[in-house]
């Protein structure tokens, strides 16, 4: 449910319009130096203000209140916690009514009997990956040596990073939004992480990629492409005792383990769901479809603040297929 791993495991919690949100990590090795300032950079890589992203602010000060004493870890459960200081969740009154197309609305008042949070998508909103970004931070000590990078490299079918600016002003002129892709590059990991065949390194990373609201495909090394090749084609020649080859259309993975060589992967982000194009939509209580105008504040390309969001995941998952791998080596 909100619980991932089996060693370095987290547990998410908290509504985008709640007090608070934020993130449980159980099986951090203790000793890791660690204060709440070195959690800032990637939060603030995780925060909207850039052009195309939502208008809602929020300071996102990370507050940890337990599992670090004196500046290090100290084996404990470590809980880092964000207030919620600017909801405006009046704007969201319509939708226990009205469920937005595209959004979780409607499913999550069918599984939970209308008991849900609503507000702002409530559990089910982006703004849960605070914690997400959080427990990434500390994942990437625990992977001390391995650099994962992730960056993105099409919005709405554009490649070329001079023209998403562009992109992104049509959009907002057309009220609309609009998707894109992230690479994600993970390199120096070990060889050997990778527990087949339930848990190979694709599983665990697609697992967590897939937490990430907004994400509807992952694609590794080639990925689809792979399947226009030929073997001839497509298998990368060994080219020294470290197991480096020649090309990498795996995508640093075989078998479900790391190979030492990058692991390379990419998602596909979906357009943001609540525009202010109106829609229409079934009113729940007349039982007749309606015109929807959707209030509130919201990203016209969520996929600008994605890339450090996945790489905080790919870390989750490589930590714990990390600290798997070591206690099966000793």
């Amino acid at each position: 449910m909100n619980t991932f791993g089996r060693i370095f495991k987290l547990s998410i919690f908290g509504e985008s319009h709640g007090l608070q949100v934020g993130v449980v990590i159980d099986g951090c090795p203790a000793g890791i130096a660690l204060s709440e300032q070195e959690l800032e950079a990637d939060l603030a890589r995780r925060k909207s203000g850039a052009r195309g992203t939502t208008p809602r602010k929020e300071a996102d000060r990370p507050k940890i209140v337990s599992g670090v004493f004196q500046g290090y870890t100290t084996g404990a459960p470590l809980t880092v916690l964000f207030e919620n200081e600017n909801t405006r969740s009046g704007d969201y009154s319509r939708l226990a009514l009205q469920p937005r197309p595209g959004h979780a609305d409607w499913v999550a008042a069918q599984k939970f009997n209308g008991y849900q949070d609503y507000r702002g998508g409530g559990h089910f909103s982006g703004r849960i990956t605070l914690g997400l970004v959080a427990a990434g931070v500390i994942a990437k000590k625990v992977l001390a040596g391995t650099t994962i990078q992730a960056k993105l490299r099409q919005i709405g079918g554009c490649s070329d990073p001079e023209g998403f600016e562009a992109v992104i002003e049509q959009v907002m002129a057309d009220r609309d939004s609009v998707g894109g892709l992230v690479e994600c590059v993970v390199e120096n990991l070990p060889v050997g992480c990778g527990e087949p065949f339930f848990d190979s390194v694709e599983s665990v990373i697609s697992h967590a990629v897939f937490s990430i609201p907004a994400i509807k495909a992952v694609e590794f090394g080639a990925g689809f492409a792979a399947a226009t090749l030929r073997g001839s084609e497509n298998n990368d020649p060994i080219i020294d005792p470290s197991g480096k080859t020649a090309t990498n259309h795996a995508g640093g993975i075989n078998g479900g383990i790391s190979n030492g060589n990058p692991i390379v992967f990419r998602v596909a982000v979906k357009p943001t769901p609540s525009i202010s194009v109106p829609q229409y939509t079934l009113h729940l209580e007349k039982g007749e479809v309606e015109e929807l105008v959707i209030q509130g504040r919201h990203d016209a390309c969520v996929a600008l603040r994605v890339p450090v969001v996945v790489e905080a995941v790919t870390a989750v998952a490589l930590a714990d297929l990390y600290l798997v791998h070591r206690a099966r080596m000793s």
